[in-house]
Parts: structure tokens; C-alpha cells; sequence
């Protein structure tokens, strides 16, 4: 018979890809992960892994059980939620991803709400990049993510997941709200010759905003890089440089920012996603909703 968690393990290796990092994520040490590994291939009766180098790959005989331990993972998943549900009240501990503007517009008032209506729910809030959030919400690191697409640029998709639309959020190009040589700036291609401060390379949102500077004919002169939002609007309001802001940042903009309005009113979405056996729980369902709740409040302000 083989062992469930055992097959866990397993399947945790074709994700981490090193016994240190399975160890890592299963809080356990790296001899006790290659123990139940050996254990497994006991039961199995057949080689799992092989050596190449300093790691190890998996044999297709190892592919063929990581792909009904999905399933059976899943079912799993589903007979916690239904189990959940026949108890009509949200408990336990709810592990959410977020970005980071709509951790600032929507999660204080989610959290809030969660609190008062779902006192014995626990829920634990962790700020992640879309694209990396939803890799560990398939891989049962999150329960439910909070994540952004921007136009022409689609997020990750994993099979296991669902997604759900939350809302979307115009982009605008925030300006100082000074004298020279800010005041010129009526459109991104009057921003050819500012200063610039985006992402790090690699996010979606700093591609979209090179391309976009690129279809107005230059090469932003990008002197300032950092995920964090808030610095991108401190340094706009210290009349430093100029960037592209979603909508949603409006909760945390600066008097002496000044917004421009992009040709055909580009919008990012923003979506919550979760892993479809357990999207019908009770925590997730109740998340979704005081999110919902949210976004109709921030969109009234």
C-alpha cells in the first residue's frame, strides 16, 4: 500500500526540485525527507530517482505517481472543504497571498470583516509577486491569492486553480505637481526626457511600462528601480521622476501628485485564485466575499 504522504513528498520534489527545499517547505530535515523517499520506493517496487550530479531526477515511473498523487491530493481537498462546509461556518486558518496595492486598498477592510463575522477563522496574510503567488498556491504553500495581469500580459495558469474576478484598475502616469519640467508633461510622450522609476526587471508591470514608452517613441531613462509602490510615489511627490500607477495607489497618493490619463484607458485585472477543491470552502468563500464588499467601498471613494 502506498503511503499518501509519503507520495506528498514525492510530488513536493518535482516542485521544489531539491531535497533541501522539500525539507524546507515540509519543516522537516533533508535525512527524514530521503528516508520516506527510499520508504516510497520500497513500496513501490520500482526506482524513483536517480542520480545526475549533486541532485537527483525523477524516473517516469516516479511522473506516473506524481500525477495521481495530484488527484488524489484534490480529492483530498475536496473532502476537507465539503466536510467544512456541512458546518456552515468558516474556521481554521486561511493563508492568503497578496500584491502589494491591493494588500493596501482591499485587506485592512477584508480583514476587519473577516474578524467580526468569522471569529474562529485565523487568517494569515503574506506579500508575494502574482507570478510567484500563484505557483505557491498550486504547490499548497497559500490557500487563496490575490494576484494582477496587465494588458497583454497573462498571469501564470496552473491546472489545479481556479480564478475569480475581483476588479480591474486603470494605470495613469503620476507626475510631480510642480514647476518645469513637470508641468510640461501632458501625455507618456511628453515624459521622453524625465527620469523614470519602475519595477525590477522581470515583473510584468515593468515590461508593460517599457512597452508602453516604447510605442511613444523612446527609451525610458529608468534611474530608479523598486517593487515598492509607496517609494514609486514618494519619489514622484519629491519631484525625482515620473512612473505609471495603478488606480488602486490613489488610497495612498500624496496631495502634490498630479495624474495623466493614458490613450484608450489601459487596466490591469486583478483576480483571486484558488485550488479548485477548495474553492467551495467556507474560508474562501467568506475571503471572497468581504473582498467583494472591499472593492465596492474603494470604488465609492
Amino acid at each position: 500500500m502506498l503511503d499518501v504522504r509519503r507520495l506528498r513528498v514525492l510530488r513536493e520534489l518535482s516542485i521544489r526540485g531539491t531535497l533541501a527545499d522539500v525539507a524546507l517547505a515540509l519543516h522537516q530535515s533533508p535525512s527524514a525527507i530521503s528516508q520516506q523517499l527510499s520508504q516510497l520506493e520500497k513500496e513501490a517496487g520500482v526506482p524513483l530517482l536517480r542520480k545526475a550530479g549533486r541532485r537527483v531526477q525523477l524516473t517516469p515511473q516516479a511522473e506516473i505517481l506524481i500525477e495521481h498523487t495530484a488527484a488524489i491530493l484534490e480529492r483530498l481537498d475536496q473532502a476537507e472543504s465539503d466536510l467544512a462546509s456541512s458546518l456552515h461556518e468558516a474556521t481554521g486558518t486561511l493563508r492568503v497571498a497578496v500584491f502589494q496595492s491591493a494588500a493596501l486598498a482591499f485587506m485592512p477592510e477584508t480583514l476587519a470583516a473577516l474578524t467580526r463575522t468569522h471569529p474562529r477563522l485565523r487568517v494569515t496574510m503574506t506579500q508575494r509577486e502574482p507570478e510567484t503567488a500563484l505557483r505557491e498556491t498550486w504547490a499548497r504553500d497559500f490557500d487563496l491569492v490575490i494576484a494582477e495581469q496587465y494588458p497583454g500580459h497573462a498571469a501564470p495558469h496552473h491546472p489545479e486553480l481556479d480564478r475569480v474576478l475581483l476588479t480591474t484598475d486603470a494605470i495613469n502616469l503620476a507626475v510631480p505637481s510642480t514647476d518645469a519640467p513637470w508641468d510640461g508633461i501632458l501625455g507618456i510622450q511628453d515624459a521622453r526626457d524625465v527620469p523614470w522609476v519602475m519595477e525590477p526587471r522581470g515583473a510584468a508591470s515593468r515590461h508593460w511600462a517599457e512597452q508602453a514608452c516604447r510605442q511613444a517613441g523612446f527609451e525610458p531613462d529608468v534611474r530608479y528601480e523598486t517593487a515598492d509602490l509607496q517609494a514609486h510615489l514618494a519619489l514622484i511627490e519629491s519631484g525625482n521622476a515620473v512612473a505609471l500607477i495603478p488606480d488602486l495607489m490613489r488610497v495612498r497618493r500624496p496631495p502634490n501628485v498630479r495624474l495623466v490619463p493614458l490613450p484608450d484607458g489601459p487596466r490591469r485585472t486583478i483576480f483571486t485564485a484558488a485550488r479548485r477543491a477548495s474553492e467551495s470552502g467556507p474560508a474562501v468563500r467568506a475571503c471572497r466575499a468581504a473582498l467583494d464588499e472591499a472593492v465596492k467601498r474603494v470604488a465609492l471613494h
